[in-house]
């Protein structure tokens, strides 16, 4: 009887210890597979909601509108070609010609002053036009009397259309997002500093609303423009350009204008963000963060009631050059329109043509 008991007495002990013990083996299973299961879940990538803002690879990226890739490029431009010879001037003759930018064919109205060519070469004046729908475009229409001013105080003119305007080749890309037209006038400065009888010294630049932007841009890529004219230019910030002249009840752009510009900027917002989310690109694109660059006197004209491209664009180059110490002049016309019309057009070309006088003869 005494056996029997210690043996049923130990029979429990162990008994209860290998129950203890198997809920305690159970309790490291359940430890071990918890921790492999939070180890998995650590080295699980994040899911995380799309953003639409740019990287950084997006704002390193070199896009051939930044001013510094301008600049390295080349603009070797061509022999002009004279394609037909116009009815002349008062004194002057009128041809148009032709020249290679980037392998295309752009056709420009050419004029040369009659009479005694100074000794060292006529002046030029690269002239670059507005905005006009590039399929109304004709190389001979429009800016006549702009034109016929200059040539007929003894300058050399030379209006490209650039490419996709009129017969020129190539597609219309613009100038705003695309370096296309400022490339095209590079050339023809390029082109016209080989043809006989000019001055390369003495080239300036006239520039008209598109025009001004382009002629701004190129006075900081090319050292060899000596004197720019701007009349109602499209010279502000990216910032400006977007927040308060396209979303203006005052001015804007005209609505074809407006429709070519619309998808070459959805462009660039959808790729680099808006000017406040990535001002270093928007910046190296600017013609206005590089007005140190610039090697020659500056004139700005505005009217005040343009209702295409607002005055203040104008006032805030001419402040920014204040700021660099460059020399300028700026003229504002009180009532005067986008084109400067009327008497407001002889006093402007009166006093760009004393400007060109002054820094080109």
């Amino acid at each position: 009887m005494i056996k029997q008991g210690w043996f049923i007495k130990l029979l429990k002990i162990v008994s209860k210890n290998f129950i203890f013990s198997g809920i305690f083996v159970l309790i490291l299973i359940i430890i071990a597979l918890t921790i492999f299961k939070n180890s998995t879940l650590l080295n699980k990538p994040e899911r995380t909601p799309f953003i639409n803002t740019p990287t950084n690879e997006d704002q390193k990226q070199v896009h051939p509108l930044m001013i510094e890739q301008m600049k390295e490029k080349e603009y070797p431009g061509s022999n002009l070609k004279i394609e037909e010879q116009l009815d002349p001037g008062s004194n002057y003759q009128r041809y148009i010609a032709s020249y290679l930018s980037e392998g295309l064919i752009i056709y420009g109205l050419l004029t040369v002053p009659s009479g005694q060519k100074p000794e060292n070469g006529w002046p030029v004046i690269i002239f670059n036009h507005g905005y006009i729908p590039p399929e109304q475009y004709r190389t001979t229409e429009r800016y006549v009397a702009y034109v016929d001013g200059f040539a007929r105080n003894g300058y050399l003119v030379f209006k490209p259309d650039y490419r996709g305007n009129g017969n020129s080749q190539g597609e219309p890309e613009g100038a705003y997002y695309s370096p296309a037209y400022t490339t095209d006038v590079l050339n023809a400065l390029s082109s016209i500093k080989r043809y006989p009888g000019v001055n390369p010294l003495k080239i300036g630049m006239w520039g008209h609303s598109l025009g001004g932007n382009i002629t701004l841009r190129s006075l900081v890529v090319s050292s060899d423009i000596k004197a720019a004219v701007i009349w109602g230019g499209v010279v502000g910030s990216y910032q400006d350009m977007m927040n308060n002249w396209r979303h203006s009840t005052s001015w804007r752009p005209s609505q074809r204008e407006e429709s070519v510009m619309r998808p070459n900027r959805q462009r660039f917002i959808d790729t680099y963000g808006l000017p406040e989310q990535n001002p270093q690109f928007w910046d190296s694109i600017s013609p206005l963060n590089y007005l140190s660059d610039i090697s020659g006197p500056v004139q700005i004209h505005h009217g005040l009631a343009d209702d295409e491209v607002p005055w203040e664009f104008s006032q805030s180059l001419s402040q920014e050059l204040e700021k660099q110490g460059k020399t300028y002049e700026y003229y504002t016309y009180p009532g005067g329109d986008h084109n400067l019309s009327g008497a407001d057009f002889n006093t402007a070309m009166q006093r760009s043509v004393e400007f060109f006088d002054k820094y080109l003869k």
